[in-house]
């Protein structure tokens, strides 16, 4: 396994505004990984309540981007750091990016659970939905889980499953347009089941993309647009 650790530098003041960054990244992450349960709750069980919450409470998400950013920049203007130091405030801008992202997702999601609450609901109350729900909102509580350890393994276990989300995604779309084609009834409530599984597949797409910047924090190498085996050589050499 993988670890590093924070630098320590002569000034304690710096290390506190490091780990101020890394832990605000943490508590925004918690926050979206809480949208992405609730707009799937919400959606499984038609509860439009919850859905207007999700959909509400995503500009607490944009807010702490915004505010995470602000204070990155503030620590490159002031420290002008190096190195890991440096690859840490880098890594750390991008995935509050990808972290924004998932949120609107979520939104999304809750969206649609407005829209389906109206709708009559198919007899497995969109189990396939739930289930791949889960595995995204998994991945990204790992990614997270990573990025607090600095665990390139743990980091790589990601991007592999996220090959099993996008072939659950896959097969979800095939579902849902048998569906359409066997009764067009079916397409406004097909629609938007299948908005919403893309809508999952790009939250796994983003928590991928969490995993990619924390083996550039821990190892400096740059795995993005490469194949997962490059990924994982990266991650133990």
């Amino acid at each position: 396994m993988n670890k590093t650790s924070l630098s320590h530098h002569i000034s304690r003041q710096f290390n506190e505004e490091l780990e101020d960054v890394r832990n605000k990244v943490l508590a925004m992450g918690g926050l979206v990984e809480e949208q992405i349960e609730n707009a799937i709750t919400a959606l499984v069980n038609a509860d439009v309540e919850l859905a207007e919450r999700v959909i509400s409470r995503d500009y607490q998400v944009n807010a702490l981007e915004v505010a995470i950013d602000e204070e990155s920049v503030q620590v490159l203007a002031r420290r002008q750091p190096a190195a890991g130091d440096l690859r840490l405030i880098i890594a750390v801008i991008k995935t509050i990016t990808d972290l924004e992202r998932i949120g609107d997702q979520a939104e999304r999601i809750g969206r649609m659970a407005i829209h389906l609450a109206e709708m009559e609901r198919p007899k497995n109350q969109y189990s396939e939905l739930e289930h791949l729900g889960t595995q995204v909102r998994k991945m990204l509580h790992n990614a997270l889980d990573a990025f607090a350890r600095m665990d390139t393994e743990a980091a790589v276990a990601v991007a592999q499953e996220d090959i099993k989300v996008d072939a659950e995604y896959e097969a979800i779309m095939r579902q849902m347009i048998t569906f359409m084609m066997e009764d067009p009834r079916n397409v406004k409530r097909t629609l938007d089941v299948m908005w919403s599984a893309r809508a999952l597949e790009r939250m796994g797409d983003h928590a991928c993309n969490i995993s990619e910047y924390i083996i550039y924090l821990v190892k400096g190498k740059d795995v993005r647009h490469t194949s997962l085996e490059h990924m994982e050589k990266q991650a133990r050499d």
